[in-house]
């Protein structure tokens, strides 16, 4: 017995294609980044950490929406893969920032590479200045959300 067709009602809703093609691109994601070792979160931190520098750990989880029980697991994994590190703040010892470090750096390159290669999977129907345009959608309709 051959599937269902997708019922044109839910072709036509935006939202549901974004489900749709968010579900199958963060799974081809996954996939890619478990065979290095890693989850998204994961990506997520390290991408966090390069783009904005150390962060105490309430302030990265915070930034990132990752609830506070979930970073310090997550956080314990980078440091136990030498990607990150926390270091005391010197001008206050009870805080402490996590910090990226060089392996992490190159760690970060490497999923980069993961994540443009599931990118161009995913978005291989579109021509390059139609992926320009859609990106340059989505960031709209994401900074609407205040996600932005």
């Amino acid at each position: 017995m051959e599937p269902a067709a997708t019922p044109p009602t839910l072709l036509d809703l935006s939202t549901y294609l974004l489900a749709t093609i968010g579900r199958t691109a963060r799974g081809r994601l996954n996939d890619r980044l478990a065979a290095r070792g890693f989850r998204l979160w994961h990506m997520a931190i390290l991408a966090a950490l390069a783009d904005f520098g150390p962060h105490a750990q309430r302030d990265l989880a915070r930034r990132l929406s990752i609830d506070p029980s979930d970073i310090t697991k997550l956080v314990d994994e980078l440091v136990a893969s030498g990607c990150a590190e926390r270091t005391r703040d010197p001008a206050d010892r009870r805080r402490v920032a996590v910090t990226l470090t060089e392996e992490g750096r190159k760690a970060l390159t490497d999923l980069n590479v993961e994540a443009a290669a599931v990118q161009d999977e995913v978005l291989a129907p579109l021509s390059a200045p139609e992926r320009e345009q859609l990106a340059g959608l989505l960031g709209r309709v994401l900074a609407g959300l205040g996600e932005g």
